[in-house]
């Protein structure tokens, strides 16, 4: 019994991760992705607040899925994301002052992110609530490192740095977290334009692609 739930939750990861990632597979929440990534540390406040979101909708709608009419069910779900999204802008508002104002409007419009609602009508809606916590926590932690990632991939060429103004925006913890790559570096603007991440989004699916390419080719030959 623990060995098969252990496999469960093994896979459940895994298609958070990479298999069934909510950018890389899915190509879901891609406005929030292209929008905020101008830093890493961007990408990890709005990751880790759609993450928070994610989990407890999962959670919420899981628990409450044999009350909610299948008529109503979309309404009731963009409702119930909306609380959450609330609560969270609230709590950043009040906590985390300088990552809200960096990720602005961009978080009340975790309520329309695709990826969400999509977790909740695909997963959670059919799912016990431990596996729909653990497809929230998988999903959430993949979208993070596509977000954080791709910050870091735009912020190093576009300012030198990495993390930036990490302890403004997070707090004192999070001072460790910045780097200055390069002194005095001018910066490549294209990489923190519009333009940039687009650039950067392409060469990273573009690297899953050849990653899963090469693994199935090695999964055949060993097979035969």
């Amino acid at each position: 019994m623990f060995s098969t739930l252990l496999a469960d939750y093994r896979q459940l990861m895994r298609d958070g991760l990479w298999d069934n990632n909510v950018v890389m597979a899915q190509m879901l929440a891609l406005c929030p992705l292209l929008a905020v990534t101008t830093s890493a540390t961007n990408g990890l406040g709005m990751g880790l607040a759609s993450t928070a979101v994610l989990i407890a909708s999962n959670l919420l709608i899981s628990s409450l899925r044999h009350l909610i009419s299948p008529d109503v069910r979309i309404p009731v779900f963009v409702l119930l994301i909306a609380m959450l999204v609330t609560l969270v802008d609230l709590f950043m508002n009040a906590w985390l002052y300088e990552l809200h104002k960096a990720l602005g409007l961009f978080i009340p419009l975790i309520v329309t992110n695709c990826a969400i609602l999509a977790r909740a009508e695909s997963f959670a809606s059919r799912q016990p609530v431990h596996r729909a916590f653990m497809d929230g926590v998988a999903m959430g932690i993949g979208f993070t490192l596509i977000l954080v990632l791709l910050g870091a991939v735009r912020e190093i060429p576009g300012s030198g740095t990495l993390f930036a103004d990490a302890r403004l925006l997070l707090g004192e913890g999070f001072a460790w977290m910045e780097l200055t790559l390069i002194e005095d570096y001018r910066g490549f603007l294209l990489m923190i334009l519009p333009p940039g991440a687009f650039l950067a989004m392409g060469f990273i699916l573009a690297g899953k692609r050849v990653l899963d390419q090469r693994r199935q080719a090695a999964h055949s030959a060993s097979a035969a």
